[in-house]
């Protein structure tokens, strides 16, 4: 059972990567509903990834209450063995392409808000940012 849930799991985390990678390629070229499109896909595929996690966590867990002379090394086969490496190497992977996806989202964000802000100038009351009260807040020239 635990090789099962190894295996599901990387499928999960593979499409994590794949669907945050698409989400780079469609941010640099400003497909931004298309990432709206996949949000729920990706929290759908994250829950699935944490469920499958739990499901391996129990599955060790139960591993090591039942021989609890051995060391973990020694219960799991080779394959097992492969296969958690290979969740490891994909979480590091995944991490990496978070980063890049993360810098890329709050460059967008800067850039919009610093639009924003020439648009619709506001000012500071308190730590609350608010428009300006300025009756005329858009000035057209001709």
């Amino acid at each position: 059972m635990l090789s099962h849930h190894l295996q599901s799991a990387l499928r999960d985390l593979r499409d994590i990567i794949k669907i945050t990678e698409s989400d780079i390629a469609d941010i640099r070229e400003a497909k931004h509903d298309s990432q709206f499109d996949r949000l729920s896909l990706k929290d759908e595929k994250i829950k699935s990834f944490e469920s499958k996690k739990a499901m391996i966590d129990h599955e060790i867990s139960s591993l090591m209450t039942r021989n609890p002379d051995k060391e973990l090394p020694e219960l799991l086969n080779e394959q097992q063995h492969q296969a958690l490496s290979e969740l490891k190497a994909e979480l590091s992977t995944l991490r990496e392409v978070n980063k890049h996806y993360a810098r890329l989202v709050l460059s967008v964000s800067n850039l919009y808000n610093s639009f924003l802000e020439r648009l619709v100038p506001t000012e500071m009351q308190g730590y609350n940012k608010v428009a300006s009260k300025n009756p005329s807040i858009l000035e057209v020239r001709v």
